[in-house]
C-alpha cells in the first residue's frame, strides 16, 4: 500500500470522505459501490465493486461462446474495464481500461452500432488500431443500473451483419443483466 498523506476524521454517523483527488484517480463516481475489506493488522481496504467482474469465469465462457458463433472479437466490460474477451485481438483489449468515449456510450443504456462512417470510437484508453470496421455495443443493465456492456467488433474485409450483431449483443447483455440480478 502507498501512503497518501491525507488524514480524515470519521463523523458522528461513522462516515469518512474519500478525497476528490483519490476518487478522480481511481475513477470512483458518486453512487459507485465499494467493497470493504479488513485484515489482521487492523487495516480497512476499500475496493470498487464490479458486479460484472464477479461473473469472472462465466463472463469469459460466455464471451468465448459468442465469439465462436459470430467469428469476431467479443468483449464483456464493466463500467471501467474489459472484464473478458474472446476472439482474434483478445490480448490487445482484455484487462484494459475503457476509453472515456466507450464509457459514455455504455452509460446511454442501449444497443448501438458504431462504424467508421459514424465515427468509430476507441474501445480502450490506450487504443492501438484494431483491424475492425465496426462495433456493436449493448449496455448491461442490472437492477436499473448500468453495469457494463457486451461489445462485438466487426472485422475489416468481412461483411458482417451489424443488425444481427445488435440482436446478439442485446440478448447477451439482457441475459448477463438478469444473471446478476439473481
Amino acid at each position: 500500500m502507498k501512503a497518501t498523506g491525507i488524514v480524515r476524521r470519521i463523523d458522528d454517523l461513522g462516515r469518512i470522505v474519500v478525497p476528490k483527488e483519490i476518487r478522480r484517480t481511481l475513477r470512483i463516481r458518486e453512487g459507485d459501490p465499494l467493497e470493504i475489506y479488513t485484515n489482521r493488522e487492523g487495516e480497512i481496504l476499500l475496493k470498487k465493486y464490479s458486479p460484472v467482474g464477479e461473473l469472472g469465469e462465466f463472463a469469459s465462457s460466455y464471451a468465448q461462446a459468442l465469439s465462436q458463433t459470430v467469428s469476431s472479437l467479443v468483449c464483456i466490460t464493466d463500467r471501467d474495464d474489459v472484464i473478458a474477451a474472446a476472439g482474434s485481438g483478445k490480448k490487445d483489449v482484455e484487462g484494459q481500461q475503457l476509453s472515456s468515449q466507450m464509457q459514455a456510450l455504455i452509460e446511454k443504456r442501449g444497443t448501438f452500432a458504431v462504424t467508421e462512417e459514424n465515427g468509430m470510437l476507441p474501445i480502450t484508453a490506450k487504443e492501438q488500431r484494431l483491424d475492425y470496421k465496426g462495433a456493436v455495443v449493448s449496455s448491461i443493465v442490472c437492477n436499473g443500473d448500468c453495469q457494463g456492456a457486451v461489445v462485438i467488433l466487426e472485422k475489416i474485409g468481412e461483411s458482417g451483419p451489424l443488425e444481427t450483431f445488435k440482436l446478439l449483443a442485446a440478448a447477451a447483455s439482457n441475459f448477463l443483466g438478469r444473471t446478476m440480478e439473481q
